[in-house]
């Protein structure tokens, strides 16, 4: 008897200590601070703040899985794509571009790692400056190794020209106020995945808000708002050549700008400075605070930039000064009308004058969705139209590369006007801009020589046109349209 009583003693006292281990447990770790995600209308909405460690952190704990499967995605479109392995992204990251980044950067990099690291994942350090750096390296980087080499290089080593944008102000819209669009054209395999929404408050320098990928410290695609007041977005500079291995990365210079710049001139000084020709971009930048628009010409040799308060810039990879054309897009032509870029900025010049005065946000999402082909002169919702779709394209984008039926195309669309940047919200919509789905299962029926696709590409089904907030915290948010 008396032991039976000793026992359950024993017993009783065991319990708080195993309370407590459980207590100890499930202790959040205190570098996610207030980070949380929800998922809404097919985005994915991220909220990061603090330190540029905690930041990281926060950004690898949360979308650890998303990361993983994000770097599969490169790392098969490295193979296939670009004739490289993953391990050749990953050195040139480590060796080319983590030298050249600001401490600060570095150190957010290296909490991205530490945060996948704490959710049991293998991707490290490398792996996440490798997709950061995806772009400049594989398009401006790689192409230059492979002449020092004497390697052929392949198709899609090359700058492409994709995106479709506007910016306007003044007696162009119909409040006189700043409307600014984008749609992000990449493969589905990547765009199905480029639907994250991140909220960023750091502990240095402005809150701001913009669209972008699992893994990434920058958009990528470019389309955001800060608390300054600076409304951001770009497309690609068609066929852009050269890469100072001495300069400092895009993917931190775009990220830097977000995140300091208050006034269009800051944020084209830290574009300019340290430039290394990578991810070359047609730059719009609006200031809310005084009725600006700006138009900066990202090339390797020259950098001209346009500010006004009156009108509009509209972008689809279109170079414009004639010394960008001859120096630092030497490949594009613009005189042929039957490629995507030519096709697209004549249509875009034809959509500002036909709706000029009364551009707003709706028809801001009417012009990212549009589907008129100029060349074949009719609806065709195609690589012609504002709102891609390559894949159903016979004949391709030779110019830059792309085979026949591409799975790539518009993947989202944003816009945002002035009222809205003030209080930091954009209206997405992932997926087509038009809201019609991409399909995975028949399209490898019909076109099996992408077979190759079948690990990384899905369903890419378009939501709907959708309100996204800095500070949102419930995911029941009302769909725009």
């Amino acid at each position: 008897m008396r032991l039976a009583v000793r026992l359950a003693a024993l017993f009783l006292l065991a319990i708080p200590s195993v309370a407590a281990l459980g207590a100890v447990a499930a202790a959040p770790d205190a570098r996610l601070g207030d980070s949380y995600k929800f998922h809404k209308g097919g985005w994915t909405y991220v909220h990061l703040s603090g330190t540029p460690e905690e930041i990281g952190f926060q950004h690898g704990y949360l979308l650890a899985r998303e990361i993983e499967d994000n770097v599969q995605v490169y790392s098969v479109e490295g193979v296939n794509e670009y004739k490289r392995s993953w391990e050749f992204f990953r050195q040139a990251g480590k060796n080319v571009l983590w030298p050249k980044l600001d401490p600060e950067y570095q150190a957010e990099l290296k909490g991205i790692a530490e945060g996948l690291k704490a959710q049991g994942s293998k991707v490290d350090l490398w792996d996440v400056v490798a997709i950061n750096g995806n772009e400049e390296l594989t398009g401006y980087y790689l192409p230059m190794v492979n002449a020092k080499e004497g390697k052929p290089n392949p198709a899609a080593a090359k700058a492409p020209g994709k995106c479709s944008a506007f910016i306007a102000t003044g007696s162009a819209t119909k409040d006189g106020k700043i409307v600014i669009a984008h749609s992000n054209w990449s493969s589905y395999a990547e765009g199905e995945r480029w639907a994250i929404a991140f909220d960023v408050v750091p502990a240095k320098g402005l809150h701001f808000f913009m669209d972008g990928l699992p893994g990434l410290i920058t958009s990528q695609d470019d389309f955001g708002v800060n608390s300054a007041g600076l409304m951001i977005t770009e497309t690609t500079l068609p066929m852009a050549k050269g890469f100072d291995v001495n300069g400092i990365p895009e993917f931190q210079r775009s990220r830097k700008a977000m995140q300091y710049a208050s006034s269009i001139a800051e944020y084209a000084e830290i574009m300019r400075k340290g430039n290394n020709g990578g991810y070359a971009n047609s730059w719009l930048i609006g200031d809310r605070k005084t009725n600006e628009i700006a138009y900066l010409e990202l090339g390797l040799r020259h950098t001209p930039l346009t500010v006004k308060k009156d009108g509009f810039f509209v972008s689809a990879n279109f170079s414009q000064d004639p010394m960008v054309i001859r120096d630092d897009t030497p490949g594009f032509d613009p005189n042929n009308p039957e490629s995507t870029m030519n096709a697209r900025h004549a249509r875009a010049l034809a959509f500002m004058k036909e709706h000029y005065g009364k551009l707003d946000t709706a028809l801001a999402e009417a012009y990212l969705s549009d589907h008129f082909d100029t060349y074949e002169k009719k609806v065709d919702a195609g690589k012609r139209s504002l709102c891609g779709h390559e894949e159903t394209s016979s004949v391709g984008e030779p110019v830059w590369g792309n085979p026949p039926f591409s799975p790539s195309g518009a993947v989202t669309g944003k816009v945002m006007d002035s009222d809205m940047a003030e209080k930091m919200t954009f209206i997405g919509r992932a997926g087509h801009p038009c809201g019609e789905d991409f399909l995975a299962e028949p399209f490898f029926k019909a076109h099996p020589e992408f077979a190759w696709q079948k690990p990384i590409l899905h369903d890419m089904k378009a939501g709907p046109w959708t309100v996204l907030s800095a500070g949102a915290k419930e995911p029941a948010v009302v769909a725009a349209r």
